[in-house]
């Protein structure tokens, strides 16, 4: 599956939004605009002025519903979720060529807020992946005390955790230890 660059980065954004949601013992880490500021500084999201308050509280709800997409049980679900996103966020799509980039399109129109900025051209990189026909690659970690959001981008589809050193590898170890305890009896 060939994924242009600027969809991958809007991907990866997506999923390292989702992945900042308090989730069993892990604690909410955009707790504050402070976190928020480097979420942003970190993920080089353009054209995004002074934040404030309500920018914080439109993420978190830009992050549920980006949630709410990963865990549709199909496209037929999810689609109408990625369009209510998009069309909430009234997109401009314009072509740019910034930072050493060659041309790609920007979904959000001059001076939106960051949520309309996540909302817009994560929604539309979710969006490829939908018409694209492969929804089922928008996953979360199969590690019972995981859950963290993933794209798998596998030729075969087969990743199951978000990260096969810690997640995968954690929970293969655990499954050789209980083979090797049971066949010692």
């Amino acid at each position: 599956m060939l994924i242009p660059h600027d969809t991958r980065i809007a991907l990866d954004t997506v999923v390292d939004l989702m992945n900042t949601a308090a989730q069993g013992d892990r604690e909410d880490t955009l707790a504050d605009l402070d976190a928020l500021g480097v979420f942003v500084r970190e993920h080089r999201i353009s054209d995004v002025g002074d934040l404030d308050a309500e920018d914080l509280r439109a993420v978190r709800a830009v992050r549920d519903r980006f949630a709410a997409v990963f865990t549709a049980p199909d496209a037929r679900i999810a689609a109408p979720l990625i369009n209510q996103l998009v069309a909430a966020a009234g997109t401009t799509p314009q072509l740019t060529d910034h930072d050493g980039y060659d041309w790609h399109v920007h979904y959000f129109a001059p001076g939106a807020s960051v949520a309309d900025h996540l909302a817009a051209d994560c929604g539309m990189a979710l969006a490829f992946i939908v018409v694209s026909g492969e929804r089922e690659r928008l996953r979360r970690c199969e590690a019972p005390d995981c859950g963290r959001a993933f794209v798998d981008l596998s030729r075969n589809r087969s990743r199951r955790y978000c990260d096969s050193r810690t997640c995968g590898n954690r929970l293969h170890v655990a499954a050789y230890r209980a083979r090797r305890k049971e066949a010692a009896g």
